[in-house]
């Protein structure tokens, strides 16, 4: 492909199937100027009706188009968007319309022939920058090397993870010393250290690290850490950090065990009375059912603190819907449960490899304590004396979030699980999805808490399938 000596100064238009490949595309090129033409936009808007992966991506291209473009004014429109980005410089977005636009000849009237005609008239007139096509069409890419059109595939895409859509629920201090004793010196406060019955609580006072907020896990390490402390309470003078029980050794929830830093902090959350909201984020395998049911079953069947446990998900397929399905509320429900009956079979397995979960004594025993309900027929309800779980968070919208939430009722715990790079409900997207809205909206409530898994316990296929793929 051609080619070229790059200016300092750098416009790179990007052709719609970049758009549709990753949405995120707008924010990669760094402090560059990022060109749309029109006629990216006329396919956008035809892409945009349907249930299909395509469609939901062009709407959710069209949706961050419309918040860049909102509330600026014409000569902001002529001169450059600011595109803002988390980290980084700031690049501009340029919207290209010509009234006056020729074809190619003799090229016939298409898309892509539409958009090397808007490229090239690009060139012209700037030549004070350097002007790129970024396409992954390959036949566009022929074409535009054979116009001498300076052109690239995209190659900058990456999958959408949680931390990109929320907070991660902890700040780990590595370089604090194995021992802990660094991190007070790393912070530079005070500490006055208190004991309350069985816990032990620091009490800092100096400039506290504007990040932190209440119920989140501030570490020495991810993995084998000294200190371990949930935030209980704080402002820019002041905090209260109380250690963490530790769930690695000895101690366990109904079992199970902890293998890092953020997964002992899920536990102690799961179990904690103060904490009535809990939410865990994490991709597949991180455990975040396989906690929450163990802690579930714990506080349900051992320590009498709830009466049941109700289990809830979005019924949305990740493919084309296999239509409707016979029987009661739950047996509906059933193939939308394998997550649970699989956790389940794996709670219930001894040391012998062998699972009490097909025996029908144990179902019926454990069916006694744990409703699966679908989230349709929740509206109305009060939920008293109950361990509610709430699965693949993600796929749900936040008013519909918000229905299920505001059925708590007296002593009732709600945890929802989900991942955004795992969104199968059409229209929603990493950042307006239910899960999203609860994490930053309960971020400064202090009976809630959220934690982002990182460490996973999975086979050698799916961890080169999360790379590859």
């Amino acid at each position: 492909m051609v080619r070229i000596d790059k200016k300092a100064t750098r416009l790179y238009v990007l052709d719609t199937n970049v758009l549709i490949h990753d949405p995120a595309a707008l924010y990669q090129f760094d402090e560059h100027e990022v060109v749309i033409p029109m006629t990216v936009l006329e396919e956008l808007d035809k892409h945009k009706n349907g249930i299909r992966e395509i469609a939901r991506t062009a709407r959710q291209v069209s949706r961050t188009l419309s918040d860049l473009t909102a509330n600026v004014n014409v000569d902001l429109i002529r001169d450059g968007i600011p595109i803002t980005r988390l980290a980084g410089p700031e690049g501009r977005l340029r919207l290209l319309c010509y009234n006056d636009l020729k074809p190619l000849d003799p090229l016939p009237d298409s898309p892509d022939n539409r958009i090397l005609a808007e490229t090239c008239r690009l060139r012209e007139e700037r030549t004070d920058a350097s002007v790129i096509l970024v396409t992954k069409d390959i036949n566009l890419r022929v074409k535009a090397a054979a116009l001498g059109v300076p052109v690239e595939d995209y190659l900058n895409d990456r999958v959408f993870d949680d931390s990109d859509a929320m907070i991660d629920g902890a700040r780990i201090y590595p370089d604090a010393g194995h021992d802990g004793s660094g991190l007070w010196d790393s912070l530079k406060v005070d500490v006055r250290v208190e004991r309350h019955a069985d816990k032990v609580v620091y009490q800092l006072t100096g400039d506290i690290p504007a990040e932190w907020h209440l119920g989140m896990l501030v570490s020495d390490s991810d993995n084998g850490a000294s200190f371990e402390a949930i935030v209980r309470e704080v402002s820019p003078q002041l905090a209260s950090l109380e250690l963490l029980t530790n769930y690695r050794h000895g101690a366990s929830v109904w079992g199970v065990h902890a293998h890092d830093s953020r997964q002992n902090f899920t536990l102690n959350l799961l179990m904690d009375d103060d904490i009535d909201l809990v939410t865990i984020a994490g991709s597949a395998g991180t455990g975040k059912t396989f906690m929450t049911l163990a802690a579930a079953f714990q506080q349900t069947l051992d320590t009498k603190r709830f009466e049941r446990i109700v289990f809830t998900r979005a019924p949305i397929s990740m493919s084309e819907d296999i239509g409707f399905l016979p029987g009661t509320e739950e047996e509906k429900m059933s193939p939308w449960m394998g997550a649970f009956h699989d956790n389940m079979d794996n709670l219930l397995r001894d040391e012998d490899g062998g699972s009490s979960w097909e025996n029908g004594a144990t179902r019926q025993l454990l069916g006694s304590r744990v409703q699966i309900r679908a989230p349709g027929f929740m509206r109305g309800r009060t939920l008293n004396d109950t361990f509610l779980i709430i699965d693949e968070a993600q796929n749900f919208t936040p008013k519909q979030l918000k229905s299920l939430v505001t059925r708590a009722g007296r002593n009732t715990k709600i945890v929802c699980l989900g991942n955004v790079g795992q969104i199968d409900t059409p229209y929603l997207t990493a950042n307006t999805c239910g899960m999203a809205a609860v994490v930053q909206r309960f971020r400064d409530w202090p009976h809630a808490g959220h934690v982002t898994l990182k460490s996973v316990e999975r086979s050698r296929l799916a961890l080169a399938g999360e790379e590859m793929l």
